[in-house]
């Protein structure tokens, strides 16, 4: 090889290693950028592996369904979000730091154990439930807190209620299901806790103006379930829409959410994380308080209740003309304004023309700091008035004693006050 052959050996040789390397600079780029590409691209896919593919079903059907299940029997987990923008805390404060009812002879006495006050916790924040039932006569319902359990157990006629925390039982006869016994006023047998109970809730309401769909597939605590998805048709409401995941299996509803037409996160959220619809144990809707548990007959709290209430009130005759009774003539109940999701409660508090909301000096100063920081003021043709907004129900109290409240904008609410409907 000729010593010039060598030199252009050599040279194309770096030639051909540079050509190389300004090859990979630009290579390696694109070969990343594909690479993104392919990924992006899978990502729908990804995305919808989870959503089960299953057979076409209209909301017609899929409503039949759900009305046609038998499914009386499971147990599982349930987990509840609720964020209805209402400063509970700051509400329960007012009321000596909790909805339990409390400490015996002063306000609120009575068992921590009441369900009337301890379910009411489930209107904000989050919550894990454990949920039985072995048909509609025995249910079992229990809050799981951090270092404590809360069971509401309804087994035959007999209801029982007990607070580990506190160690307090409630005993009711009959909760609802028989004819036996007396039933409870204060139980709150309808109080939804199940994503079933909520969606009866919500299916109530259907009609001409709601819109119902079939808004794909899903899978809840390893379940294949339908979408159902329920819009309001009207304007105005503070609903965007619901959706109830319903078991493609059975019909039983495993999830609702409930979100806000304002957007952000769902008002409601409560969906079973686990569900087994075998049938529960018959010893999970046994009870027998634990030795050393204050238990409280809920017929002796009425009485202790009604008199401590009612003082020199001897029955339903001694109520008409009662000197210590007032305003209960002037109270005009309510009239509903509108339909469907757009419907308003008008209330015409006692008192009448003038009554208005309640002056500052006539309330705990708390009370009245909380009533100013939620209140936004209002005028139209009805006067002046202050609205109360959450991120799902908002009402106004106009100054001359009417309240317009209904789950609709305050746009809605003046327009109604404005109308004098």
């Amino acid at each position: 090889m000729a010593p010039n052959d060598s030199a252009q050996t050599t040279e194309e040789a770096e030639d051909l290693a540079a050509g190389r390397r300004r090859a990979a600079r630009y290579f390696v780029p694109v070969a990343v950028a594909g690479v993104a590409a392919a990924t992006i691209g899978l990502v729908p896919a990804l995305a919808a592996s989870g959503d089960p593919d299953l057979p076409k079903i209209s909301a017609q059907e899929l409503i039949e369904k759900m009305a046609a299940s038998e499914t009386q029997q499971l147990s599982g987990s349930v987990k509840i979000n609720t964020d209805l923008g209402l400063p509970l805390g700051g509400l329960a404060g007012l009321g000596g730091g909790s909805f339990a009812p409390k400490g015996p002879g002063g306000p609120g006495a009575g068992s921590s154990a009441d369900p009337q006050g301890k379910l009411m916790e489930l209107a904000t924040g989050s919550h894990t439930l454990r949920v039985a039932a072995d048909g509609p006569d025995k249910t079992k319902v229990s809050i799981l807190e951090d270092a404590a359990e809360y069971s509401l157990i309804h087994n035959g006629d007999e209801v029982w209620a007990y607070d580990s925390a506190s160690n307090e039982a409630f005993h009711a006869k009959d909760g609802g299901s028989g004819e036996k016994g007396k039933e409870h006023e204060a139980l709150p047998k309808d109080l939804p806790t199940t994503p079933k109970q909520f969606a009866d809730e919500a299916l109530k309401a259907a009609g001409d103006t709601t819109s119902v769909t079939v808004g794909g597939t899903a899978q809840v605590a390893g379940r294949d379930a339908y979408q159902l998805v329920i819009k309001p048709k009207q304007s105005g409401s503070t609903i965007g829409s619901i959706k109830i995941a319903v078991d493609a299996e059975n019909g039983v509803p495993l999830k609702f959410t409930l979100t806000p037409a304002g957007g952000g996160k769902a008002v409601i959220d409560a969906g079973f994380t686990k569900v087994d619809f075998s049938k529960p144990a018959a010893s999970t809707f046994d009870f027998t308080p634990p030795k050393g548990a204050k238990v409280t007959e809920a017929d002796e709290l009425e009485k202790s209740e009604g008199a401590r209430n009612h003082e020199g009130f001897k029955g339903p005759k001694d109520l008409k003309g009662h000197e210590d009774f007032e305003g209960a003539e002037d109270f005009k109940g309510l009239n509903v304004i509108g339909e469907g999701w757009t419907s308003i409660a008008k209330i015409e508090m006692p008192g009448g023309q003038g009554s208005g909301a309640p002056k500052g000096e006539d309330m705990p100063p708390e009370a009245s700091k909380l009533l100013d920081a939620l209140g936004d003021k209002v005028e139209g043709k009805f006067g002046s008035g202050t609205v109360f907004e959450t991120r799902l129900v908002n009402a106004l109290m106009t100054d001359d004693g009417t309240v317009y409240v209904g789950a609709v904008t305050k746009d809605a609410l003046v327009k109604a006050a404005n109308e004098g409907k």
